[in-house]
Order: structure tokens, then sequence, then C-alpha cells
């Protein structure tokens, strides 16, 4: 009797984590009404702002923490409801060895998978951009590419130098096995002259890196999602086939 009469005298405490939510979502969106996915088999994976690495960036900058979506993406992996990924990029780059690991993990993913290149795919967002199996840039999108470079304490011995281009091979070795550039292409533009203005390197926009064959086609959001319906309608028949 009591805890009814608790619950008449109360009705508002049911209705607290309702309004909490509320409260969240016009702090975080500036709107009461979002739209809610349904059930799908595509799962979106977003990298946006600073690839945060080892280092902790300051915390007024946008970053991707690269130690949360490593587990994100073997969850990916493991998940049977999963069919599918699609990658949004729109990153300044950040750090090399990060970025790497993260590319590695997408490119090694059994299931279908999708990038999609929105604003920017900059410095080591190259990598991560062509590791999926189709990529696409939106025709406003920039790629800037450029050497790796080095921040903090540098010591000047030849060792030094010798580890940073061994680094940028290995970025140079991935982006050519995983797109369609010539690793002589590739280079010309990493140390191009006069074409940024306060460094050495290529800003390649839209259909241009296409034609460079860096990406694999200039689309966004439906014709992402196309192919990698079809993607994953290929894989079922296969496995189908298999079965039979």
């Amino acid at each position: 009797m009591n805890n009814n009469k608790d619950q008449k005298e109360n009705p508002q405490q049911d209705n607290q984590p309702n309004a909490s939510s509320l409260v969240e979502k016009i702090q975080q969106l500036g709107q009461s009404n979002i739209p809610q996915a349904p059930e799908t088999n595509i799962h979106v994976l977003s990298i946006i702002g600073q690839v945060e690495g080892h280092l902790q960036l300051p915390p007024q900058n946008k970053t991707t923490k690269y130690e949360h979506l490593l587990p994100q993406l073997i969850a990916i992996e493991q998940n049977p409801k999963i069919e599918g990924l699609i990658i949004l990029l729109n990153t300044v780059g950040g750090d090399v060895e990060a970025g790497l690991a993260l590319a590695e993990m997408i490119a090694s993913i059994s299931k279908p998978t999708v990038s999609i290149v929105l604003g920017g795919g900059h410095s080591i967002g190259v990598p991560i951009a062509v590791a999926t199996d189709y990529s696409f840039i939106v025709p406003s999108a920039t790629m800037t590419i450029h050497p790796v470079r080095l921040t903090g304490l540098v010591i000047g011995v030849p060792q030094t130098f010798e580890y940073l281009d061994k680094m940028q091979d290995r970025v140079i070795q991935f982006v050519v096995e995983h797109s369609n550039i010539k690793e002589e292409k590739f280079k010309h533009l990493m140390f191009e002259k006069g074409n940024l203005t306060r460094d050495i390197g290529t800003n390649v926009i839209g259909k241009d890196a296409v034609d460079y064959g860096l990406i694999d086609a200039v689309g966004g959001v439906k014709d992402a999602m196309s192919k990698l319906n079809e993607f994953i309608g290929t894989r079922t028949s296969e496995e189908s086939s298999v079965v039979q």
C-alpha cells in the first residue's frame, strides 16, 4: 500500500530518466527529436578531427582516440549481425603509428568495407581512406599528401632520419598496395614544391584523387550504401553456394 502511495505522490520519478535524456539531446544536438536508425546490418564508424595516438591532445582539440576504435573494430568483426562497415572520414591526420594501426585493422576485416572522405582526409587520413574495399570522396573534399613530420624534441643523428624515412616508406607502401596509384606518382605528390603554402606536398581535391588512382570514385552516402550492399549481396551468395 505504501509503495502505491509513494508512486502516486511522486509520479515524476518515473519520468526523470526520460527528462534527463531529452535534456542531454538538446544540449548535445540542439534539438529534442532526432532520427532513430532502424535495426541495420551496416555499422557506421566516424573518424573525425585529429587522430590521437600515444600523446593526449589538449581538450579543445576535436580528436578521435585510436584506442577507442580498435576494440570497436574487433567487435564489428565478431558480431554476426553486422555484415558491412562504412567509414566516414573528416580528419586532419594525426599520429602516424596510430593511423597506420587503424588502417591495418580496417584492411584486415573480413567483412565488406567502404569509406567516404567528407571535408578532408589529410595526412595519415590517406592510408585510412584507402584501407577499405572501396573508397569514395565527395566532390568538395580534399586530401593533403605530404612527408611524415616529427614534432617535439628531435635528436639530430643519422638514426633519427633513418627511422623517419622508414616510417614514411611504411605509409607509402600501404597506400600503394591498397589503392590504384603508382608509387612514383604518390611520391611526386608527396614531395611537390609550391603547391602548399608552408609545406611541401600536394592538396588533392575530389575528382583529382580519383584521377590519380588514390580513391576509387567520386560519390557520397547513397553511392557508398549502394556499393556496400552490392558487396554484401555478393558475399552472401558466395557463402550460400559454398554451403550447398
